[in-house]
């Protein structure tokens, strides 16, 4: 065990208090910015007025949205596979619930309709 030198551990710390103290003396030069309230900062700048509204013509006037639910039909899942091996594919082996909606033909001319 190495013998311990308590003057310069003691030398140490009190360097250690002088820093914080000085750093805590400087710190309103710094950083008192942050405790303006911002209204205080913000009021020399000056507000821009409002524009008018202008009243668009019926042909360029923005539709209203269109519920999701009038275009995508979520139908209720199948049961849940037992196994994980069951997991795979476990939905497009289902017709409902395909996600190919084209046909697919292979290179010896067989023609598959997808849904």
């Amino acid at each position: 065990m190495e013998p311990t030198n308590f003057i310069a551990k003691d030398n140490n710390w009190k360097n250690r208090v002088e820093n914080e103290r000085d750093a805590a003396k400087r710190w309103a030069e710094k950083w008192g910015f942050l405790k303006t309230p911002l209204e205080e900062l913000l009021g020399h700048e000056k507000k821009e007025a409002a524009k008018p509204k202008l009243q668009l013509p019926d042909h360029l006037q923005v539709r209203p949205v269109t519920p999701v639910e009038k275009y995508i039909k979520v139908l209720p899942s199948p049961p849940v596979p037992k196994t994980t091996h069951g997991f795979i594919g476990w939905r497009s082996g289902v017709p409902a619930l395909a996600l190919e909606h084209y046909e697919i033909q292979s290179c010896k001319g067989a023609v598959r309709r997808m849904k």
